[in-house]
């Protein structure tokens, strides 16, 4: 029985054991020898004093230790908190004392970028290097001791398990607010298994699949490669993503059966040559993190024509939403599709009433992968997670997911996206906060009033603009500020346009007004 995440692992590995469940560059571990690598980061979390609940950063690109903390972590009773790898250590920092980290896995290079956070950060009692030379333990200045990651999975016997239940918080994923700095989306075990087993079923996912993960763990879409794989027995493929020519070689040379993408990564690999090795295994490709071209879906499903389409809509807060049966892909290519299994999408007014057919309404997810709420944030979390009115039969109150996302439904019950009721950028399929974006900018001091919107882009969805004016008697350089900003932010949030304006225009209410800026960007 599955109760906890670890156990889609350790569970595959009781039936198939000499199946490979794992493969890094040239190593591929079956899935007894990675279950094994798993119970001994376990044992070595309990070792470092990890207490139930405890949170564990894990900092770093994708590789078999990245997977084994993580599963580690849950077995040994832990949270684990994935940070991607391309955010820089302001944002690195943010996430580690916004969760009270106690235990973060990283590499020798990455916390040397992380030194002068980590002199303020108090809940980090333990680093474990991954990579490098061993060195034993060191105990720094700051207060926290480092050592290997060869010394913490050392070889033992007996079980890491601390106890826990399928309610149990599992993971905080951290995803950009509307508000400014990213806010830990907390994730149960019950959460994780179930969108597992629901997307594994929608997919048709079994022990002969071959998962290429080309997105970031840290993304939903991302780490759920990874558990709808586990949850079948089927064979992951890591990658960290460099060019579009290495995905094309990578189907080739692994068979691989499964490929998820987002748009702008899409948008690049319909410009590749795919060799029939590369084209001859795939069973079906699917997107998600924003809408699709329908030019770029023409041409995958050209290039893959045995393959399905699977068209996802999915929110952090929900892991999974819903998804468009690959035969109505002709017939509406526009949808976002129906309900995934075992969840309940409708369509409601301000009032939670259920709209009719063809009414624009907020999209409303129910049911068990509903999140528990965003950490140490209540004032948000009732905002998001608010309660439905109470239906017949019902004792109390059910929380729902209100995804701040305008949708219509038509006379079929296929759901089609409108827009978004906040100023959140959808951008290579990330979702970016522009407060945050804000903020970096007028921390340079060579800003006075900075506005960053996102603009309709046929590669990444929408491409970041920052229009700014200069400090009074100053000049403002843009080239200038580029540089200031790509110390403190990763590339997907870089301005890929800086406007100079001698003033921006606000509202009667004195705030900057967006939406004249905007239009005056677009004329």
């Amino acid at each position: 029985m599955r109760i906890r995440l670890h156990d889609l692992l350790l569970g595959s590995a009781d039936r198939s054991p000499e199946s490979p469940a794992l493969t890094f560059k040239d190593q591929t571990l079956s899935y007894a020898e990675l279950a094994d690598r798993t119970l001994n980061a376990a044992r070595g979390l309990r070792r470092l004093g990890l207490q139930r609940g405890d949170r564990v950063g894990v900092w770093l690109d994708k590789r078999v230790e990245t997977v084994a903390a993580i599963f580690g972590t849950s077995a040994a009773g832990g949270v684990f908190v994935p940070v991607n790898p391309v955010l820089r250590a302001r944002q690195v920092g943010h996430i580690i004392a916004d969760c009270d980290v106690r235990v973060l896995i990283t590499t020798p290079d990455r916390l040397a970028l992380l030194h002068d956070e980590l002199e303020n950060l108090k809940s980090v009692e333990r680093v474990v290097l991954v990579g490098g030379a061993a060195t034993g333990t060191a105990q720094t200045p700051a207060g926290y001791t480092v050592s290997s990651w060869d010394d913490l999975v050392v070889a033992a016997t007996g079980s890491p398990d601390a106890g826990g239940i399928d309610a149990d918080v599992a993971a905080i994923l951290y995803t950009s607010g509307s508000t400014g700095r990213p806010k830990g989306v907390v994730l149960s075990h019950r959460n994780l298994i179930v969108g597992a087993e629901s997307v594994s079923t929608y997919l048709g996912n079994t022990a002969d699949d071959v998962i290429l993960s080309v997105l970031p763990l840290s993304f939903d879409a991302g780490f759920s490669q990874i558990t709808t794989a586990f949850a079948v027995g089927a064979h992951v493929v890591l990658t960290n993503y460099l060019l579009p020519k290495d995905v094309v070689r990578l189907c080739a040379k692994h068979g691989v059966t499964g490929l998820t993408c987002v748009p702008p990564l899409w948008v690049q690999l319909v410009e590749q040559s795919w060799t029939p090795e590369a084209t001859a295994s795939l069973r079906y490709f699917a997107n998600t993190g924003g809408r699709m071209p329908r030019t770029t879906l023409d041409r995958l499903r050209a290039i893959f024509p045995a393959a399905r389409p699977f068209l996802m809509y999915g929110l952090t807060e929900a892991f999974r939403s819903t998804y468009l049966d690959p035969a109505e892909v002709d017939r509406r290519p526009d949808s976002i599709g129906k309900a995934i299994p075992d969840a309940e999408i409708l369509v409601v007014r301000p009032d939670g009433t259920e709209c009719e057919a063809g009414e624009h309404g907020e999209l409303v997810h129910r049911g068990a992968l509903v999140a528990l709420g965003y950490w140490n944030d209540p004032e948000r979390t009732a905002e998001r997670f608010k309660p439905l009115p109470v239906r017949e039969g019902a004792l109390a109150p059910e929380l729902a997911v209100w995804s701040g996302d305008t949708v219509v439904r038509d006379e079929e019950g296929f759901l089609y996206f409108v827009g978004r009721t906040d100023d959140m950028i959808k951008t290579s399929g990330y979702r970016v906060s522009p407060t945050e974006i804000e903020e970096i900018a007028y921390g340079t001091g060579l800003v006075r009033d900075a506005v960053a919107l996102g603009l309709p882009d046929p590669k990444l969805g929408q491409r970041i603009v920052l229009v700014a004016s200069a400090p009074e008697g100053a000049d403002l350089d843009p080239a200038a500020l580029l540089d200031r900003l790509k110390k403190d932010l990763p590339i997907y949030m870089l301005p890929k346009q800086i406007e100079v304006r001698p003033e921006l225009p606000r509202s009667p209410n004195g705030k900057f007004d967006r939406n004249l800026i905007r239009q005056e960007l677009n004329s």
